[in-house]
């Protein structure tokens, strides 16, 4: 297995104008800063973000946001950041709310490639509106569709050289799901060790599924 390390700048030449990027964190716990940082500094526009929650004005993804970087999120609440409510009220931008356990699955879907799944969250709801609703053994339940991304960013607490990693407590979040769903995976983490520093247990996503390491303390 190679070197996955690359620059920032590296890193940057991933970006560009109206991509869809999966993102880790919950309220910007699991977010890489780093990575988030680049891509705001890359000048990067309309993108299409798909995350748990839209961060805070000034963390997770929520500076994305405020500098009008957006044009949807697909996500599951956004009452943190009360940029994306003004922006969606005022249609500037445009927000698709998920419940948070159909989110994970139908992006968990989209990196094991299913076509989508059945879940009776929502029926009766305006979340079944534009769905198909299937019945089963008397009860309904709506077609929910797999999501996937040009880019997923990632937050390790640990990474070795060969991308192999492992998440820090509720840090984990969505990061192991995501990596599985996107063309191109980026982590960034919190320390990088030597290949064979993590024991082969504690290795949470290997490092198969990582495209690139970016991390800080080396750009």
């Amino acid at each position: 297995m190679k070197n996955k390390l690359i620059s920032t700048q590296q890193a940057m030449e991933h970006f560009y104008d109206g991509m869809t990027i999966m993102a880790g964190g919950f309220i910007g716990v699991g977010t890489p800063p780093h990575l988030v940082t680049a891509l705001l500094n890359s000048g990067v526009k309309n993108l299409t973000l798909i995350v748990n929650d839209t961060g805070r004005i000034d963390t997770g993804i929520g500076p994305l946001v405020v500098n009008n970087r957006v044009k949807k999120v697909i996500t599951s609440h956004i009452g943190t950041n009360p940029e994306t409510g003004r922006k969606m009220l005022a249609g500037e931008i445009e927000v698709e709310l998920v419940p948070l356990g159909t989110l994970i699955e139908r992006i968990r879907c989209g990196g094991a490639g299913l076509g989508g799944f059945l879940t009776p969250t929502g029926v009766g709801t305006i979340v079944e509106n534009g769905k198909q609703k299937i019945t089963l053994n008397g009860t309904d339940y709506l077609l929910e569709l797999p999501l996937r991304a040009d880019l997923a960013l990632i937050q390790a607490h640990l990474a070795d050289y060969h991308g192999n990693l492992t998440y820090q407590l509720s840090a984990r979040n969505f990061n192991p799901v995501i990596a599985l769903a996107a063309d191109i995976t980026l982590a960034e983490p919190d320390r990088l060790v030597e290949v064979g520093e993590i024991t082969p247990d504690c290795v949470i996503t290997p490092g198969a599924l990582i495209d690139y390491i970016v991390y800080p303390g080396e750009n």
